[in-house]
């Protein structure tokens, strides 16, 4: 499936754990960018952008990876979602996948007509420890959603997955990338896999953390190995 990336806006503030080394940040900070002014981008109308003959920019059947460069729910955003949930509407031929660490902001998010969801829309929940997981995934449970999946990158302890998979579609773990990343231990890795292989719930090794654990021996990783690595695990899981 072709994807691509569309920021209608730019700029976050950290939320969490899990912002402390937030790439959004740090890329900003060397090109002298202030990451806490949330602005509208050139291409926040790309999905309705049209070419000379008339056809949509961005072709039917693309996986449309939404507000990576923020957090889909900042409340900076509120008075410009609205016109993105038209575009999403719009384009019901493409689909949507957003992430948020502000959950308990979704109820008030969501377009009138949002009912059980959009079919072309994603939602992706990131926790990233045991405090995270509880109050964020109690929130997800009750968010009306027709395709959910939790992220767990940067995961920054063992956490317990396992009552929180019903509904599920996929589970993405990973670790931290930076300087002072804090560990990834592989174990925990592994019982996230063991919880989703229970409950038949794909589930997607991303990548290393940059100080990476296994089988009691730390390694120090670079960053441009952290994906394959991940990938040469070969523990990923696909029921759909």
């Amino acid at each position: 499936m072709k994807s691509t990336i569309w920021n209608p806006w730019r700029g976050c503030h950290r939320h969490s754990d899990g912002c402390t080394h937030c790439y959004i940040h740090k890329g900003d900070a060397k090109r002298g960018i202030d990451t806490n002014l949330i602005v509208k981008t050139e291409k926040f109308d790309a999905p309705v952008r049209r070419k000379k003959n008339g056809e949509y920019a961005i072709p039917p059947g693309t996986l449309v990876y939404l507000c990576f460069a923020s957090d889909f729910l900042i409340e900076d955003a509120d008075e410009w979602r609205n016109d993105c949930w038209d575009m999403i509407r719009e384009r019901s031929d493409l689909r949507f996948l957003f992430l948020t660490k502000r959950i308990e902001r979704f109820q008030t998010s969501v377009p009138e007509d949002w009912e059980e969801g959009y079919e072309n829309v994603t939602v992706c929940c990131t926790v990233e420890n045991r405090e995270t997981t509880e109050t964020r995934l109690t929130e997800f449970q009750r968010c009306k959603a027709r395709h959910k999946q939790i992220v767990c990158q940067p995961l920054l302890e063992r956490i317990d997955l396992a009552p929180w998979l019903n509904g599920i579609e996929c589970v993405v773990a990973g670790g931290e990338s930076d300087t002072n990343a804090r560990p990834l231990d592989y174990d925990w890795i592994l019982r996230l896999r063991d919880a989703c292989a229970e409950k038949r719930v794909n589930f997607q090794f991303r990548q290393c953390g940059t100080v990476f654990i296994k089988d009691g021996t730390t390694y120090r990783l670079p960053v441009r190995l952290l994906c394959q690595q991940a990938r040469k695990a070969g523990i990923d899981l696909c029921f759909t």
